[in-house]
């Protein structure tokens, strides 16, 4: 099979020519090793490579030998393997000598000394629609950073099309599959996370029954702000399970080593306002297709509760842009305050400039998405932050274009880096 491009390759490219080496990070299955190959001279499989085991405590610079980039494939099997990497990149004094690629971080009582000035991050995920090709990226996040104006462009979907999407996914492994074959191997990979790689990833066996109770709840609230306290009541409600607070705790922990869950955290800003801001994350499985897989639903349960549909979309939604903002040196956060005021994500580069999205499934709620963003753009204090570039709604089954009053409408079949 031809290797599909991904955005990140050319943030790769550069960060390994700016150390001497980069840590591509990211969810089992995502793309990561595929990736890396493709600039890769030689390659070491750490957990498959029965000489590692051996070679790590006798003669561990065997490992590092080959032709650069050296790639060292799933390197946490081997902790031991980040410092060694570090004292090489020292000794070599040399960029692009080695691409580490791992599905899990290691426990964090693993003594590794810092990689700082040797080691660059590749933070990698599963496929975008403009990777994918559903998306013609006719409208850029880049242009949209800058407060340009959009063209109209006719690209809407049809909401069966969405929902079969948001079930297939976004694993490179599933690019050609049907619906029904995505299901099962969607399936299967949440059975192997809740009976093998939960316990693995710190030898610590967990009890299945209660990690996928725990995904169920996770996925049942997608795209909003949970506590620990309602994930727990959710679970004994919903799934008749006994489970502790600390046991909640120590599996999310687990859950985010592997990359499973990626938090969307709250944006701090300065806002002309007597209302708080509320500080809480809103939680996302890393692709909205673990969160269909692990309720067990299907095309036609979608279809008959679109509001839940449109809390997976927004999640999707969200996937997206956190893709496309990498490649802008930006991230993605949400706003909510005291009021209920909010705004799905707020886009905002390093260097400050921002754009604010709402994001909505279909179209019949434009004009309340609009008036949303206005009252908030009123709210932020403009004099302590930079100015806000744009407005923007993205939908999923609409078409793409700038309203009179200035607020972008931007389908998702238009949407890219």
């Amino acid at each position: 099979m031809n290797y599909k491009e991904r955005i990140s390759d050319k943030e790769l490219i550069r960060k390994l020519k700016a150390s001497g080496a980069v840590l591509i990070k990211g969810a089992k299955a995502c793309g990561k090793t595929e990736s890396a190959k493709q600039i890769a001279k030689s390659i070491i499989n750490v957990d498959q490579d029965e000489q590692v085991e051996a070679l790590i405590n006798i003669a561990p610079k065997r490992l590092l030998l080959g032709e650069t980039p050296r790639l060292i494939d799933e390197w946490q099997a081997q902790p031991k393997i980040w410092d060694y990497v570090r004292h090489e990149v020292d000794d070599r004094k040399k960029n692009a000598q080695f691409i580490l690629t791992g599905s899990a971080n290691p426990e964090e009582d693993i003594k590794m000394h810092s990689g700082a000035g040797r080691f660059t991050t590749v933070e990698m995920r599963t496929m975008s629609w403009q990777e994918l090709g559903f998306s013609t990226g006719k409208v850029s996040l880049a242009s949209l950073l800058k407060g340009s104006k959009i063209d109209i462009y006719d690209n809407s979907t049809e909401l069966e099309f969405i929902i079969e999407k948001l079930i297939i996914g976004g694993f490179p492994t599933l690019l050609h599959k049907k619906v029904e074959q995505a299901i099962d191997l969607n399936r299967a990979y949440v059975e192997l996370l809740a009976e093998i790689d939960m316990s693995r990833v710190s030898n610590i066996k967990r009890d299945p029954i209660k990690v996928k109770s725990l995904l169920r709840s996770l996925a049942r609230n997608t795209s909003t702000l949970v506590d620990i306290s309602s994930i727990e009541k959710d679970i004994r409600q919903e799934d008749n399970i006994g489970i502790t607070r600390p046991t909640v705790y120590e599996y999310l922990d687990a859950l985010n080593r592997l990359m499973i869950v990626e938090d969307q955290p709250a944006w701090n800003t300065h806002i002309r306002s007597s209302y708080s801001l509320r500080k809480s994350p809103k939680r996302h499985f890393t692709d909205v297709s673990l969160a269909i897989a692990a309720l067990g639903v299907d095309q036609a349960s979608l279809l008959n509760d679109l509001k839940f549909t449109g809390f997976l979309f927004e999640s999707l939604v969200v996937h997206e842009l956190r893709v496309y903002a990498q490649a802008n040196d930006a991230c993605v956060f949400h706003y909510k305050d005291s009021s209920d005021l909010e705004v799905d994500c707020i886009v905002e580069k390093y260097n400050g400039d921002w754009c604010a999205f709402e994001v909505k499934l279909g179209t019949g709620n434009i004009d309340e998405a609009a008036a949303s963003l206005q009252k908030f753009s009123k709210q932020v204090n403009a004099k302590k932050i930079n100015q806000l570039k744009s407005l923007n709604i993205i939908t999923g089954t609409g078409i793409s274009y700038t309203r009179g009053d200035g607020i972008n409408v931007i389908s998702l079949a238009s949407l890219g880096a």
